[in-house]
């Protein structure tokens, strides 16, 4: 079964997703690390996603299904992949939950969350750690968690609804939150 990851920035979701693929034979399917492939790989498409990347535009949203579709259908039926960044919001989620019923896919979602005032200290610390400045700004991260809450939560909520989400505490030491997720993951 597929997982589709849930967390506001600094939730610490990427480390979980590593971890995850590592230890438990996920491919993870990370959406801007996926753009950013076509882009650079010189196709039509790559051509068109570069476009809208270089000019510092969000790349539509057929784009971004099409480019998802392509890899998933890629995929063999049973490799489980753990999707990050995606969906971000209802339009997004429909269009998703349609794809994974026309491929034959299952899937859960899992949220990991967490006390935003730590994530806000979590992500400027590992700016400065990283010497990206930019990134450490509250106000610039206040921004980005204001989109999740406007955008991805709503989709959240709608997998609760539908019986399809777990939430697991993130707050903790990596591996207190690793444990959560395995265990979450074993009763689904």
């Amino acid at each position: 079964m597929d997982l589709v990851l849930f967390g506001i920035q600094g939730s610490g979701k990427g480390t979980q997703a590593k971890r995850l693929a590592a230890e438990r034979g996920y491919t993870i399917f990370e959406a801007g690390g996926e753009l950013r492939k076509i882009a650079a790989s010189g196709t039509e498409l790559g051509k068109t996603v570069s476009s809208y990347i270089d000019h510092g535009h969000l790349v539509p949203f057929e784009i971004i299904m099409e480019v998802v579709k392509n890899a998933i259908s890629a995929k063999s039926t049973d490799d489980k992949v753990l999707f990050d960044g995606i969906p971000r919001d209802l339009d997004q989620m429909n269009a998703f939950n349609g794809m994974m019923k026309e491929l034959g896919r299952d899937f859960i979602c899992l949220e990991l969350t967490v006390d935003e005032e730590a994530a806000l200290k979590r992500i400027q610390q590992r700016a400065k750690e990283q010497g990206r400045a930019d990134d450490a700004s509250e106000e610039f991260i206040r921004r980005r968690m204001g989109l999740f809450h406007e955008k991805t939560e709503p989709v959240i909520k709608a997998y609760a609804e539908q019986g399809k989400l777990i939430e697991v505490n993130g707050d903790g030491t990596m591996d207190e939150v690793y444990e959560r997720i395995v265990e979450a993951l074993s009763v689904a």
